[in-house]
């Protein structure tokens, strides 16, 4: 009987030692990193792509950028842990991402693009703990912070170039959506030509999306066959219709002068023909500084809910890409771009946002 006894209270301290062993190995084994850090430690930040998805060389993937980033410069790693993103295949999916994201436990959950603004409204209600971002869009509730740009500002950098580049003083603009965001692009592009070149001509048409390459490249060969030799895109995932567009007409005519201008990112690797690149340069939207930024600022406990943060020259959310090198008057056209950027810079112009604006903006 006492042996039993004996036997049993042995069972219940080798029982709870093992418990306790396993406990304590759970709680370090979920709460670890490649830093030792745990979860509590560790500030998160995840992100939903529009449909045109994080490689789609703009928008998306500079978000993604700005996300790796800080990721890189805390010791994240991808992933629940980290910083991690879900894809969006139709706008049915934004919804659905960012509640999955919220209830992953981020601290910080990034909706890319003004076509999230109502799914961001609805899931901010809804998880009232979580905090989320939204660029190029204004949600007004106290868990969302709002990013916009100053995106006529870089555009009218892009003008300049196309104004002083263009031999046939035809200019083309191709804009994704008549929406707010576009029409800056569009108007600080006005501006600027008229700045450097009142005798050109913009042709101007929008495509309706943000992810049609085939309509992209429809435009872009009506206006270039209207003897356009510099178009500017701000398409998204519309605008390397207009890349392949330029690149076969180059293709097939070495000698002719030729350009097109990115959006968002650099991008020069779109513009590839033999020993030619026909990509002038591209009107720079720093997503990624941006993202960057308020991931740190939220990181430090400084999210700024309920508010909306704009990013211009002064901030370096928007700029201008390296000129071509093929372009013969390099110099001198970068050299008045400078001069234009310490313009708006300082506040000595204000560059249009809207099309009414831009039609009466005079340089002088």
């Amino acid at each position: 009987m006492k042996k039993r006894k004996f036997g049993l209270a042995l069972s219940f301290v080798l029982a709870a030692g093992t418990i306790l062993g396993a406990c304590g190995s759970s709680d370090k084994e979920e709460g670890s990193s490649g830093e030792g850090k745990s979860k509590e430690d560790q500030f998160t930040v995840a992100m939903v792509t529009d449909v045109g998805g994080v490689d789609d060389k703009s928008f998306n993937q500079s978000a993604w950028e700005g996300l790796k980033a800080f990721g890189e410069e805390n010791g994240l790693e991808k992933g629940k842990q980290g910083y991690d993103y879900l894809q969006s295949q139709s706008d049915a999916d934004y919804a659905t991402n960012l509640n999955t994201l919220a209830r992953q436990d981020f601290d910080l959950v990034y909706g890319i693009g003004f076509l999230m603004e109502g799914a961001i409204n609805d899931i901010a209600q809804q998880q009232k703990d979580s905090h989320f971002a939204i660029v190029d869009a204004v949600v007004e509730q106290p868990n969302v912070a709002s990013i916009t740009f100053k995106e006529q500002e870089g555009s009218f950098l892009a003008g300049v170039v196309a104004g002083l580049t263009t031999k046939t003083n035809k200019i083309g603009f191709i804009g994704g959506m008549e929406i707010p965001v576009i029409e800056r692009f569009h108007s600080g592009f006005l501006a600027g030509v008229k700045a450097v070149n009142p005798d050109a001509e913009v042709i101007s048409d929008y495509a309706g999306a943000f992810d049609k390459a085939e309509l992209g490249q429809t435009i872009a060969s009506k206006m270039y066959s209207q003897n356009a030799d510099v178009v500017f895109h701000a398409a998204g995932g519309t605008g390397n219709g207009l890349f392949k567009e330029a690149r076969d007409l180059k293709e097939k005519d070495p000698s002719r002068e030729i350009w097109a201008i990115g959006v968002d990112s650099d991008q020069s690797a779109e513009g590839k023909v033999g020993d030619h690149n026909i990509v002038l340069t591209s009107s720079l939207k720093r997503v990624d500084n941006a993202v960057l930024d308020l991931s740190n600022k939220a990181k430090e406990g400084n999210f700024p809910g309920g508010e909306v943060i704009s990013y211009g020259l002064n901030e370096d959310g928007v700029g201008l890409a390296e000129l071509n090198t093929e372009l013969s008057n390099k110099d001198e056209v970068m050299a008045k771009v400078d001069e234009w950027k310490e313009k708006i810079a300082s506040g000595d112009i204000k560059v249009p946002e809207s099309l009414d604006e831009a039609k009466s903006f005079s340089a002088e």
